[in-house]
């Protein structure tokens, strides 16, 4: 079935002085009718639990929907032919969302970033191939400050189609920390200097208990591993008051940390037996 699409003019010849008070009727009881719906769907959202951002594109998006109706019906009534004028704005369209096919494609990802939250602003995540701590998500963009201070806008298209590790979306966080100590070292003595370390960092929790094993034999040493839980918050402070504090109680406890080494063992040559 082929559609013909009229041009304005042929469009608006079948509009007459007898229809014109109808859609005079429509259209000033239509802009009451979406002032009203406005209303209510502004104090929904105000109830809901949907994210503050998002407030503004839903009403957008609600308030294009209701006037696009409400033309629709003025024109309708008006006597001009839908079916043309849809058609008409169907061409228009596409060749809109072609031109813009970028920027939809981040609008869309910013509405679901938004949707879904598997990060807020504050969160410190990686994602996009860029890592640092969120300051503002957009429809368009995420905003985020890296530890160098340096601010970096990823698109939220690139960010969607990612991975995104977010390490604030836990109340508490684990730090691994692994280390080399000499064969000749004896584990108990390994274990109780690194246990006492933990006891005197003051940010550490008891529950999950510390965990510090034996983790791998290598060529040249004994690999321990620690694991211990803190609040999100002071991971990083956990962290280097670790890597702080273990190497000082090894010394206490007379353990040898130790590093990648070659024995070399030279070999003397035997001595050739004298003839008699």
């Amino acid at each position: 079935m082929e559609i013909k699409l009229e041009t304005l003019p042929e469009l608006l010849r079948s509009v007459t002085l007898a229809s014109l008070l109808p859609a005079l009727i429509y259209l000033v009881a239509g802009l009451i009718i979406v002032k009203m719906v406005m209303r209510a769907v502004a104090r929904l959202l105000e109830r809901s639990s949907v994210d503050k951002t998002l407030h503004k594109f839903i009403l957008t998006l609600a308030k294009l929907v209701l006037y696009f109706v409400l033309f629709m019906t003025v024109a309708g009534a008006l006597g001009i032919q839908i079916t043309s004028f849809v058609a008409l704005l169907s061409v228009a369209g596409l060749a809109l969302s072609l031109s813009l096919q970028g920027v939809l494609s981040n609008l869309a990802s910013g509405v679901i970033l938004l949707s879904v939250k598997p990060f807020k602003v504050g969160d410190y995540i990686v994602a996009g191939g860029e890592d640092g701590i969120v300051s503002e998500v957009a429809f368009m963009y995420t905003k985020m400050t890296t530890f160098d201070n340096r601010v970096i806008y990823i698109p939220n298209s690139q960010i969607s189609s990612s991975t995104i590790e977010n390490y604030n979306g836990e109340e508490k966080r684990r730090v691994d920390l692994t280390f080399n100590v000499a064969y000749g070292c004896r584990p108990a003595d390994v274990k109780a200097a690194v246990s006492e370390a933990v006891a005197q960092i003051p940010k550490t929790l008891a529950d999950p208990e510390p965990f510090v094993r034996i983790s791998a034999y290598k060529e040249c040493c004994v690999e321990y591993t620690l694991r211990v839980w803190c609040m999100t918050a002071d991971y990083w402070d956990v962290y280097f008051d670790a890597l702080e504090m273990i190497p000082q109680n090894f010394a206490k406890h007379g353990v040898e940390v130790t590093y990648p080494h070659l024995n070399v063992h030279l070999m003397g040559k035997p001595e050739a037996s004298s003839e008699k």
